[in-house]
């Protein structure tokens, strides 16, 4: 096959591209400048986009002898995640522009551009497994559980996967990646893996939020209403949250109190007791399928509400309004934008963003 080599600058990507071209195929390398601010440099292990990491992957594309090009997305990154993950913020969800970089960045403009240049698929680095089926590509988790990435994939449709080339997915673990990239040559052997915003690198979120949509104060309020505090930017707050409430009023029992809602309409935060994050049912319209869709409307599964959150079993609904998911045991802190992968086995059957989730523990609990 021809196969355009996502190239990141980091080991896992040039393994994969390694593998590419070890297995016969006619491989070109190709990095995604995603900002255009040209001194932007690698911060420890934030960041996966920097001048650095260009010519990490550069160097890597020279030790295969494969062509290598820099390819500028730094608009349609900009548009599609960055202005993404900043209303998403504003509209009081959480966003996880990982998720959105692999559906319009990735997967949609990288993909689209390697058709048109007569590829036949692109190659990441990801850790997933296709498997073929009478009726196409199924998307699969990986080898190894502890790199699986199948989740922040689930985004990906029939279409896509049908080209995509995802060689580490079958590898044991992350250490035989880097004893291989080492055999090979490949300097980014031990370069310590990417985390965090890529775009935000110092991973102050709060502050970079504050920087684009400014400050605006308003209420702390806990579950009957009542006013327990104030707030600078409800956009700086997420579901789950714990530290660096400055709350004016203590708990009746003394417990440390959690944000449960966001409310940016009215500017308001919602807080209440850890039990009260337990969430009995989510929903949303915004889903997809990785491959064949499920054959009944409703069905047995597995969802997943974070790269790295462990499945729990759950009831699917696909409704005319979208999908309805209710888990067997309540799901923990969960908060409106974030993506539920849903799985059967090791299988990803697809994927909704949350649109609405219904507390597992009555208000007057």
């Amino acid at each position: 096959m021809r196969i355009l080599a996502a190239m990141s600058g980091g080991v896992d990507s040039a393994v994969a591209a390694a593998r590419a071209v070890e297995a016969g195929h006619d491989v070109v390398g190709v990095h995604l400048a995603l900002s255009r601010a040209g001194g932007t440099l690698r911060t420890g292990s934030r960041g996966c986009c920097t001048i650095e990491d260009a010519l990490d992957a550069r160097r890597a594309a020279d030790v295969l002898g494969i062509p290598f090009y820099v390819w500028d997305f730094s608009e349609r990154f900009r548009d599609d995640v960055i202005a993404d993950f900043v209303s998403e913020y504003q509209a009081g969800r959480t966003p996880n522009p990982c998720m959105r970089c692999n559906e319009k960045i990735k997967f949609a403009a990288l993909l689209e551009r390697a058709l048109e240049l007569g590829f036949d698929a692109v190659c990441t680095g990801h850790y997933a497994t296709l498997v073929p089926t009478a009726v196409g590509l199924e998307l699969h988790r990986a080898a190894d559980n502890a790199k699986d990435q199948s989740y922040v994939l689930g985004v990906l449709t029939a279409e896509q996967l049908a080209h995509t080339y995802f060689p580490l997915g079958t590898t044991p673990s992350k250490a035989v990646v880097r004893a291989e990239a080492e055999r090979r040559g490949l300097s980014v052997a031990q370069k310590p893996d990417s985390h965090d915003i890529c775009f935000i690198p110092d991973g102050d979120t709060r502050g970079w939020l504050a920087e684009k949509v400014g400050t605006a104060t308003g209420d702390i309020v806990d579950r009957s209403g009542a006013v327990v505090g104030s707030h600078e930017g409800a956009h700086a707050f997420t579901v789950g949250q714990r530290r660096g409430l400055k709350l004016g009023v203590p708990a009746a029992d003394g417990k440390p109190r959690f944000v449960l809602e966001v409310r940016p309409v009215s500017n308001t935060v919602v807080v209440g007791p850890k039990e009260a994050l337990a969430i009995g049912e989510i929903s949303g319209e915004r889903f997809s399928w990785a491959g064949a869709p499920p054959a009944e409307s409703a069905f047995s599964c597995d969802v997943q509400i974070r790269a790295h959150a462990e499945p729990v079993a759950a009831q699917a609904f696909v409704t005319s309004d979208g999908v309805r998911v209710v888990p067997d045991a309540p799901l923990d802190g969960v908060a409106p934008g974030q993506t539920a992968v849903l799985y059967v086995g090791t299988r990803v059957l697809g994927q909704f963003t949350i649109d609405r989730t219904v507390s597992a523990v009555p208000v007057d609990a």
